[in-house]
Formats: C-alpha cells, sequence, structure tokens
C-alpha cells in the first residue's frame, strides 16, 4: 500500500485514539497526524510508540483559520492529505428551556462548524490529487433526538445532512464522504454514570452492551480503504441494534 496521510481530530479520546491505532496498524507506509487541542496525554503516548510515524497538528476545531494553517502544515511537510476525520465533539446538554446561549453556540462551533471548516480546509487538496476520504463521525443522536440535547443532536443531524450534500459536490473527483453514527460507546461521553444510568442504557440495546472504540474504528478504516471507493453519502450507525 503507498503512503497515505491521515488527519484525525478530536484524537485525544477513546474513538480518536482507537482510529489513529487502527490506521497505524492497517499499514507502516500511513502517516498519521493527530489534531489536538487540549488534553494531549493519549496523543503524546500514542507518538511515543509511533516515532516518525504519527505526528500531532496545533488545531482548535471551531477556528477557521486554525484548519488552514494546520492542513498547510501537514501539505507542507508530507506533500498532501488523503483521508480527514472529523471525530472531535462535545457534549453540554440541558433543556432547551434553560439553555444558556453558550451551551447552544459552543456545541454547535465543534460539533458542525468544525465539520465544515475541515471539509473545506481540504477539499482543494483533494480535487488537486483527484481523490480523498472524508469520515465525518456523527451520533445516533442525529437519527434519535434525546430530551436534553437540542444543541447535541441539531449539530449532528448537521453533520448528516452536509454529508450527504458534499458526498454528491465530489462524487466525480474520486472523493468519497460518508457519516457514521456510533450510539453508546465506552468512552468519556459515559464518564460520571451511574451504574443505574448504564443500566437503563443497556436495556435498551438489544444486544445489551455498549459498544468498543475498536469497532467504530473498524467502520472508519474500512469506509477510508479503497474497498469502499464506491461507498458515498452513507450514514452507518453502530448502535447495537437500537434503530
Amino acid at each position: 500500500m503507498s503512503l497515505r496521510v491521515i488527519l484525525i481530530t478530536g484524537a485525544n479520546g477513546c474513538v480518536g485514539d482507537a482510529v489513529a491505532r487502527a490506521f497505524l496498524a492497517e499499514s507502516e507506509e500511513n502517516s498519521l497526524w493527530l489534531g489536538v487541542h487540549s488534553r494531549r496525554e493519549r496523543a503524546v503516548a500514542l507518538m511515543a510508540r509511533n516515532p516518525g510515524r504519527c505526528r500531532s497538528v496545533e488545531l482548535d476545531v471551531a477556528s477557521r483559520e486554525s484548519w488552514e494553517k494546520a492542513v498547510g502544515q501537514i501539505q507542507a511537510v508530507d506533500g498532501r492529505l488523503d483521508v480527514l476525520v472529523n471525530n472531535a465533539g462535545r457534549h453540554q446538554d440541558a433543556l432547551l428551556g434553560m439553555m444558556p446561549t453558550e451551551a447552544w453556540e459552543s456545541v454547535r462551533g465543534t460539533n458542525l462548524d468544525g465539520v465544515f471548516h475541515g471539509c473545506q480546509a481540504v477539499l482543494a487538496g483533494m480535487i488537486r490529487q483527484r481523490g480523498g476520504r472524508i469520515l465525518n463521525i456523527a451520533s445516533l443522536s442525529a437519527l434519535a433526538a434525546p430530551a436534553g440535547q437540542t444543541n447535541y443532536a441539531a449539530a449532528k443531524a448537521g453533520v448528516v445532512a452536509l454529508t450527504q450534500s458534499l458526498a454528491k459536490e465530489v462524487a466525480r473527483l474520486n472523493i468519497t464522504v460518508n457519516a457514521i453514527c456510533p450510539g453508546f460507546v465506552e468512552s468519556e461521553a459515559l464518564d460520571g454514570w451511574t451504574s443505574e444510568q448504564r443500566a437503563a442504557a443497556r436495556a435498551r440495546i438489544p444486544m445489551r452492551r455498549f459498544g468498543r472504540p475498536e469497532e467504530v474504528a473498524a467502520a472508519v478504516r474500512f469506509l477510508a480503504s479503497a474497498e469502499a471507493s464506491y461507498i458515498t453519502g452513507s450514514v452507518l450507525k453502530i448502535d447495537g441494534g437500537i434503530l
């Protein structure tokens, strides 16, 4: 397999770390860039275990300027960018009637605006290359919006719509754009849950267990592969059968 240059945002979380490890295992030719803005511990550890194959780049996904600088840095080093995984995300749950405006704007900024800025930042290079893969991590909340997540569910639903529209725009250029909607996954998103909350969530899942980050990563890796070249505009749920 020839050199592929891959950028993963939100690489400081469980899912981002699993996605990075999946690409590292896929081929020794893969060059990984971890887009991080805070909580760098996982990214630092991964780079230490994979010197020369894994680098970090400062990236505030809500900032257009930060995206342009990060993508420029990657292209200056590797000369190209083949795969973008828009994985960065955040929650700030509240009932809409009591939701601070800041909670709406910051969640939308990370989860939806960040995907918009990221796709715009990489498209010119992918168009020149006549090829690329964009994977947007949405959420099951985009398809079945729960109470208390109007900001998060709306942002992730926007990611799904953005994915489907963009996929049509660039399909003839050998650029695929797909979305993944994980359900309950063992990650920092479940930190702080009580045993009763975890039991109630598992009871909603036909498989009666939470997903593993590695299961999400496997889907990302496949959709970024040559074998998935005819899949675009798809929305893949990974939820143990909830929907």
